[in-house]
């Protein structure tokens, strides 16, 4: 079975602007004496590869540990878009996904440089999808994502951002994206992985 590995490295992930990057300690370490190593890191919920949920734009949305798993585990479809994604485009998305996979359709993955449009958020949070999955740190525009943040995520519907899809095709695949349980958290980071559908 062919996995992909669709998460950044932890201490050398991006970083949105202005939000702190990772750091790491090395506690104790064997190589000056001590009798095992040890190592602290400290991390922004949102560096790297994460997920958002409601609650990081809405006072009364859900945090992370409140999203059922099953909202990141299960069929997922990865399209490949670069520029704007419109209206238009998420409704032809959506409709590719369907004809792959109607599963699928419930966690859309965005290959590629690619920036949602809140008319496309309107209609991915009208189409009841579970999870929208984009490369960059942030699934809307970088100098004003709020708008976009709301329309998703006041749909519950969970974001999956800075993943890396540069070594996968286009298709239908199983995704396990399952966050770090941080109680009270308005986002955690999480080790992305997608696997290619069993044909039985």
């Amino acid at each position: 079975m062919k996995i992909y590995d669709i998460s950044q490295e932890v201490l050398s992930g991006e970083v949105y602007p202005g939000d702190p990057a990772p750091q790491s300690e090395l506690l104790s370490d064997m190589s000056k004496g001590d009798l095992y190593n040890l190592t602290a890191f400290s991390m922004c919920a949102h560096n790297g590869t994460h997920v958002d949920a409601p609650f990081h734009f809405l006072q009364e949305g859900k945090t992370v540990e409140k999203v059922l798993l099953e909202t990141f585990v299960g069929p997922a479809y990865v399209v490949e878009h670069h520029g704007i994604v419109t209206a238009e485009d998420a409704e032809e998305i959506l409709e590719k996904a369907e004809q792959k996979n109607w599963e699928a359709m419930e966690r859309i993955l965005i290959k590629g440089k690619a920036e949602v449009s809140l008319e496309a958020a309107e209609v991915f949070a009208s189409a009841g999808i579970l999870l929208l999955g984009n490369e960059s740190q942030t699934v809307g525009p970088m100098d004003a994502p709020m708008a976009v943040h709301q329309t998703l995520l006041g749909a519950e519907v969970v974001l999956l951002e800075g993943i890396r899809l540069g070594e996968v095709p286009e298709g239908a695949y199983l995704l396990n994206a399952a966050p770090l349980n941080l109680t009270g958290a308005d986002g955690a980071p999480c080790r992305a992985i997608l696997m290619e559908l069993p044909r039985w």
